[in-house]
């Protein structure tokens, strides 16, 4: 079992550590972090989505700008798709590949973002959800585990860690990659709070 469990953390290291030595990924995060500024300096909102764990993570995403990340701070305008109401009326009515679009058409606005979370870059509703999003002149972030020619066209910034053969491995990144966003903003708006 102790091998198991070195074995799993010497993979999330190179994962990591891969990463890390990517300037192109690390300029991506960097251009994230700045649409993000922009978004929310226009007084914009930012959606966010995925499926299975990329939920969760789109989940803890808006929860932590809404809520708190490591200090108190003013919320900050941000919604993860997750209404299980809405999920399964678009779903049964209208198809899974569209229960992301169908609330970016009724809740998008033209300033606005959305983060969407695809680990194989191949989702069909994460594709839906990119393509309603820039139909409503909204900004696109994509976190991905793998090039998308499709997903790629459709953002404005398409971020991509490989984590290696497994969807969990990227999504550690993702998790890393999305808690770096929100201390971005933060330290853009809240300076204070990162003072040394």
């Amino acid at each position: 079992m102790k091998h198991h469990i070195e074995t799993s953390l010497r993979e999330a290291q190179t994962s990591l550590d891969a990463l890390l030595a990517n300037p192109n990924a690390l300029a991506t995060i960097e251009q994230a972090a700045a649409t993000l500024i922009a978004v929310f300096t226009a007084k914009g909102r930012v959606y966010a989505c995925g499926n299975g764990g990329s939920m969760c993570d789109a989940m803890h995403f808006a929860e932590e700008l809404t809520g708190r990340y490591r200090k108190d701070r003013a919320a900050l305008p941000a919604t993860a798709i997750s209404d299980a109401g809405h999920l399964t009326c678009v779903g049964n009515d209208l198809g899974y590949d569209q229960v992301f679009s169908r609330y970016i058409e009724a809740h998008g606005r033209p300033g606005d973002c959305l983060v969407a979370l695809s680990t194989s870059g191949t989702s069909k509703n994460i594709v839906r959800a990119a393509q309603a999003a820039q139909a409503q002149g909204m900004q696109v972030i994509v976190l991905s585990g793998r090039a998308s020619a499709a997903l790629e066209a459709l953002s404005t910034v398409y971020v991509c860690t490989p984590g290696g053969s497994f969807a969990d491995r990227v999504q550690e990144l993702h998790i890393k990659v999305l808690h770096i966003l929100i201390e971005l903003v933060e330290r853009h708006f809240y300076p204070e709070n990162y003072q040394e």
